[in-house]
């Protein structure tokens, strides 16, 4: 079980962020733009669960441009964990490509839908610890599926959600799943699933992990700029 490190008083934000206000402006910034890939594959897909893990898992370290060609490459091919199994490692592969660590996702891809046969129907559990079981599910992947297939609650914490939670002094941690487990107590469950790819989007377009773009931040009275040496 992962320890979270009880945090001091001035570990702490002054106050507790206006949340409402965050996720308005957040909103409101993003109203023009694409979706993340993984939910642009989730709309496309209606929400199949199968699709929705299929391009979570080719989604790691990888573009959204690349995401969504490989996903719709792989998906039409193995629209199923059965079909997936028709195809070899080697086809597997060359569909999966060129997402990054392709071969290993293509492996775990073929160990996830044999076990989804053998265990599960060939269907894609609906809970957070059973998926966290099968092989290259971390709880990014994990929570991604949960809200985006499921629309049940769940909060995915990658390095933007982590990068501008702590950037911004919401909260203070270690590493993703600290950051996870934190906005589990202090994010309101209405917000739980917007806040993945609101800031998604946020730290590819603005705040950046690198040289953010803090002249056009449509949230700077909510944030702290903690380890901001350099800004545009």
């Amino acid at each position: 079980m992962l320890k979270v490190t009880k945090k001091t008083a001035a570990d702490k934000p002054a106050s507790s962020p206006d949340w409402e206000d965050i996720i308005g402006r957040l909103k409101k910034w993003r109203r023009d733009l694409e979706d993340p890939s993984v939910s642009t594959v989730a709309e496309r897909y209606n929400k199949d669960p199968w699709a929705v893990l299929v391009s979570t898992i080719l989604s790691l370290r990888t573009k959204d441009e690349v995401t969504l060609k490989t996903s719709g490459a792989l998906l039409a091919k193995a629209p199923d964990p059965e079909k997936l199994l028709t195809l070899t490692e080697e086809e597997t592969a060359a569909l999966a490509y060129p997402a990054g660590f392709y071969r290993t996702k293509a492996a775990n891809l073929r160990k996830i839908a044999a076990l989804l046969i053998e265990k599960y129907g060939g269907k894609v559990p609906a809970d957070l610890d059973t998926l966290l079981e099968l092989p290259g599910v971390g709880r990014k992947t994990a929570n991604l599926v949960i809200t985006e297939a499921f629309n049940k609650p769940g909060i995915c914490v990658d390095i933007h959600v982590h990068r501008i939670s702590n950037r911004t002094g919401w909260l203070q941690s270690a590493g993703p799943e600290e950051t996870e487990m934190i906005l589990r107590d202090i994010l309101p469950g209405k917000f739980w699933k917007p806040i993945n790819p609101l800031l998604v989007l946020y730290g590819q377009k603005l705040c950046r992990p690198v040289s953010p773009f803090c002249s056009r931040c449509v949230i700077k009275e909510h944030c702290g700029q903690r380890g901001i040496e350099k800004s545009r």
